[in-house]
């Protein structure tokens, strides 16, 4: 399985094909809606209530257009790139309404990875590092959660 930033890369340019994004700025903006969902990802993990946040997310239980971690994504999205960018109403918004788009396609993602019959945070990990137990590689977003949230 990809991990997440791989899943992100490939929503994000799924997704940006239905907007006509000009070349001069297409790099910026593909990476700041990367960026601002890893970034949505990863300070949602770290909230109070967070992980059921993430957990309804990734397993499908919440709709991507209604989910906390959307909307931080739109806002981090719209703070840390469109204000920068000056393209206008019209393009900002359609911008802004690929990130529902893109992370209902991570919705699902999230199932038992570790075998213990349930969907917890060990299985948000696996997922976010790409896969089984024995996953050898790991993302950024896995890294950083992983040491947030390492058993002890």
């Amino acid at each position: 399985m990809a991990n997440i930033n791989d899943l992100i890369s490939q929503a994000v340019n799924a997704a940006a094909g239905s907007v006509e994004i000009p070349q001069n700025v297409k790099s910026t903006v593909l990476n700041g809606l990367s960026s601002s969902i890893l970034g949505s990802l990863t300070q949602t993990a770290t909230k109070k209530g967070g992980v059921d946040q993430l957990k309804g997310l990734l397993t499908g239980a919440t709709a991507a257009a209604s989910s906390p971690v959307t909307a931080l994504a739109s806002q981090l999205f719209t703070g840390n790139v469109l204000s920068k960018l000056n393209l206008g109403g019209t393009l900002n918004n359609a911008l802004t309404g690929l990130i529902p788009t893109i992370l209902g396609k991570l919705s699902g993602i999230l199932k038992d990875q570790d075998g213990d019959g349930d969907v917890d945070i060990n299985d948000i990990i696996l997922t976010l590092k790409g896969g089984s137990k024995s996953a050898g590689s790991t993302s950024v977003l896995g890294s950083v959660l992983g040491s947030i949230f390492k058993k002890k």
